[in-house]
């Protein structure tokens, strides 16, 4: 093998695929989009909240309106405005069923956001309703939820004598708060928010640009032998010199993508939009990150050199993203179960070690023993793929007309 051939192809690769449109379109817009995804529903919810919702009630003992008027006058905007402005819908001069009507026509009508019912007031069934014609804000529903619940107890508590320190003892929640312990006795408060963003997100990019890069290898792959571009490149260098070529370029590409995603990550974090504890683990993650992006190029080059159209090339690469699909799917079970069979097995498993990687470190401490020997595995993993590609490529990419069977794969990778 030629080092400065290989250079060569490399730098040929590099700059072709680096200059595209495509490419520089989804440097900046893929990661972008992802945040966004992150970041726009918590916007959005909080921008439900910019206008005071009337609320009716419509309550038989008159019981609750006072008092969830008084506990929701404590929900203001920043303007000191009220969250909430709540109206007695309760005539006692007309019967249940027609003060709902009138309830229901005024939802319509777009007088009240909605209306509370309370049913069977006076038993040991008693039921909220709220009544809208849209689901509304679940933060809403949540505060009106825990009002009425604290008015309730209150009420209940109060007609059994308890004294009034009692009954602010019974209705004040102490809340449990997660701390994650270590051997070396360092502890750290877990919220779930940050341990699914920091892991979640590193594997969706991860597998973007595995996906994104190993179709745009292929398609490059078949375009070159479509138009016997790849005869020319073959008689200036061997397949060994354009594989290994072909795996720096376009792994030089995947790092700069990587770089400017960091940066942009950066620029995040230090806008206060990206928390920093996201990045505690980023060196070993970054290490999982390029070697996982490594192994699934030389597989993606392997594929690449057996397939001559399009069609071909899409369905074979479809089942090498259903692979890197399973992490993201087990995602919130895992970091909830971190310790289960299944993740310790995927964490072996070199299709899926890099992401399930990603997964773990953020949400439990593994030991350095296990690091070294994941890493080895993907390391041992690569050289493995490198060495069964070369041998598919130097003859499938002279391939032309049917797509060779397992058997001839298999003859090809015996062949000296």
């Amino acid at each position: 093998m030629t080092i400065l051939k290989t250079l060569a192809v490399a730098r040929w690769e590099y700059f072709e695929k680096i200059k595209t449109k495509a490419f520089i379109i989804s440097m900046v817009i893929t990661p972008l989009i992802i945040i966004a995804f992150a970041v726009l529903p918590s916007m959005l919810s909080q921008q439900e909240d910019e206008s005071t919702k009337i609320i009716g009630i419509i309550d038989p003992t008159q019981n609750y309106f006072q008092e969830l008027r008084n506990e929701l006058s404590k929900y203001k905007f920043k303007d000191d405005q009220p969250n909430f402005v709540l109206q007695n819908l309760y005539n006692s001069s007309l019967k249940f069923e027609d003060m709902k009507k009138i309830a229901d026509k005024k939802v319509f009508d777009g007088k009240i956001q909605g209306y509370i019912l309370i049913l069977n007031p006076k038993t040991d069934s008693l039921k909220f309703e709220f009544r809208s014609k849209s689901i509304g804000s679940f933060s809403d529903l949540n505060k009106l939820e825990n009002e009425l619940n604290n008015i309730r107890i209150k009420n209940y508590l109060t007609s059994a004598g308890l004294s009034q320190n009692i009954r602010e003892i019974v209705n004040n929640n102490s809340e449990l708060v997660q701390i994650i312990i270590e051997e070396d006795g360092k502890e750290s408060s877990s919220d779930f928010m940050v341990v699914f963003f920091s892991s979640f997100i590193f594997i969706i990019l991860l597998m973007m640009m595995v996906i994104y890069s190993g179709q745009m290898l292929v398609r490059s792959l078949v375009e070159e032998k479509a138009n016997r571009l790849i005869e020319i490149l073959i008689s200036s260098c061997t397949p060994e010199d354009l594989l290994t070529g072909k795996i720096l370029g376009l792994s030089l590409l995947g790092l700069t993508q990587l770089f400017i995603w960091a940066l942009i990550g950066i620029t995040l974090a230090g806008a206060a939009v990206i928390p920093y504890t996201a990045f505690e683990n980023v060196l070993p993650m970054l290490i999982y990150f390029i070697l996982g992006f490594l192994l699934y190029t030389t597989i993606f080059v392997g594929v690449g050199s057996i397939v001559s159209t399009e069609q071909e090339a899409q369905q074979v690469t479809s089942y090498l993203s259903l692979i890197m699909m399973l992490p993201v799917v087990i995602a919130v079970p895992a970091i909830q179960n971190p310790d289960t069979l299944l993740v310790k097995i995927l964490s072996f498993f070199p299709l899926t070690t890099p992401s399930i990687m990603l997964l773990r470190l953020n949400i439990s401490e593994i030991s350095i023993p296990e690091i070294l020997l994941t890493i080895s595995i993907l390391i041992l993993s690569i050289v493995f793929m490198i060495y069964i590609s070369s041998k598919i490529f130097r003859i499938g990419i002279l391939s032309y007309g049917k797509r060779p069977s397992l058997k001839d794969i298999s003859r090809w990778i015996k062949e000296k």
